[in-house]
């Protein structure tokens, strides 16, 4: 049974965690790996390069959105694609993530995460549903 009191607080908590998260990896290849570095990875594990730099767009962009819960549940849905391409990288180094070039398990998590995410929506103090709330309010 969902508790209808703490839901939307869970859907914020994981809203922040995923947001915070995303905007990390995104730093991370902008600021320590620089977007050439990763460009590079990215075709050295054949992946076209110019992809490296829509990732970092999509993770920081979509970081933004999610702490901010705005268009949460698409959003949500929309950086899925970004970990199951992390998960297929990392499938052959194995389970752990604490494998050597690190393993499959987290990348393979914040997947359920942002699918889990998706299902949940905004949760409590999302920006989206106050604008929404605000604009019924002003056709009413």
């Amino acid at each position: 049974m969902i508790d209808s009191l703490t839901a939307p607080y869970a859907a914020l908590v994981l809203r922040i965690s995923l947001g915070v998260m995303f905007i990390a990896h995104a730093l991370l290849k902008i600021l320590v790996f620089t977007l050439p570095g990763t460009a590079q990875f990215f075709g050295s594990v054949g992946l076209p390069e110019w992809l490296a730099y829509v990732v970092a767009a999509m993770e920081l962009v979509g970081g933004v959105m999610l702490i901010a819960g705005v268009w949460t549940r698409w959003v949500a849905l929309a950086l899925v694609p970004v970990l199951l391409g992390a998960t297929s990288v990392h499938w052959g180094n194995g389970w752990l993530f604490t494998a050597q070039n690190g393993g499959w398990e987290y990348p393979l998590f914040l997947t359920a995460a942002a699918i889990v995410q998706a299902l949940l929506g905004d949760g409590a103090y999302a920006l989206r549903p106050a604008v929404a709330t605000k604009q019924r309010l002003q056709h009413a």
